[in-house]
């Protein structure tokens, strides 16, 4: 299995044995209705956000979208906002679609059962995709994830949004977000599961497609992780920047 992020983007593709996935994490169609309400007055983005998804399908052309979680932003029944948003994602896929469900997916399933596109969404422990040794596991990192995920070549989650803060000679700083990759220490998943099972494969925490959505400094010591295995899980992370840049430990950025 190959997983290549796509340069300046918080996207990658998923090369595996029955083909090839687009794959994105924490969409939060909607966010600006949300913050609006939460006194945090912003322009709607949707148009963006899915217009630069249907670049990335044009420009990949992948045979599967996979969404790591979070399509919609408010947690319980979707706002007229989001369902809004989400009708017009759907309406424009030109591939099938697997949401691994999120935390703020929890009433999902109404709106998209009301569309004819081919999509499934997996339960929050994550799902397989692949054969053998060319196999990939999807979860959405706020919950555990299954132990098939965990027997994947590579484990690819969302939810903790990872960003960076960086700081200049003089003072300055910006943050920006990032990618975390490293091996999966089975260690934690071995406790959680009350199972001897090692794991050889790799862990890849993706950055956040929605770009005001926030996230987890993961260089800053009062920061804390939001998955339950994580940092625990990710033995000798790195992080690196959407365009590419190795940027070494995640902690020691």
């Amino acid at each position: 299995m190959v997983l290549e992020p796509i340069p300046d983007e918080p996207a990658a593709v998923a090369t595996h044995a029955e083909g090839r996935a687009l794959v994105i994490a924490d969409y939060h169609a909607g966010i600006e209705a949300v913050l609006s309400h939460e006194g945090v007055e912003l322009a709607s983005r949707a148009h963006q956000r899915r217009d630069r998804l249907r670049a990335l399908l044009t420009e990949t052309e992948p045979d599967r979208l996979v969404i790591l979680g979070d399509l919609v932003h408010a947690i319980g029944d979707p706002w007229e906002t989001e369902r809004s948003e989400v009708t017009s994602l759907l309406e424009m896929l030109p591939v099938p679609l697997t949401l691994v469900k999120g935390n703020h997916d929890g009433k999902i399933e109404p709106i998209l059962r009301s569309h004819d596109q081919d999509l499934s969404v997996t339960p929050a422990d994550g799902t397989v995709i692949g054969e053998g040794d060319q196999t990939v596991g999807f979860a959405h990192g706020h919950t555990w994830p299954g132990e098939a995920v965990l027997g994947a070549s590579t484990v690819c989650i969302g939810h903790e949004h990872p960003m960076v803060r960086l700081a200049d000679t003089v003072g300055g700083c910006r943050t920006e977000r990032a990618w975390l990759r490293g091996e999966l220490d089975p260690v934690p998943f071995r406790a959680h599961h009350n199972t001897d099972r090692d794991s050889e494969g790799d862990i890849v925490v993706f950055p956040a497609f929605n770009d005001i959505s926030g996230g987890t400094w993961v260089n800053v010591d009062d920061q804390e992780f939001l998955s339950p295995f994580l940092p625990d899980g990710l033995g000798g992370g790195e992080a690196y920047l959407l365009d590419g840049t190795r940027l070494g430990p995640y902690d020691t950025v």
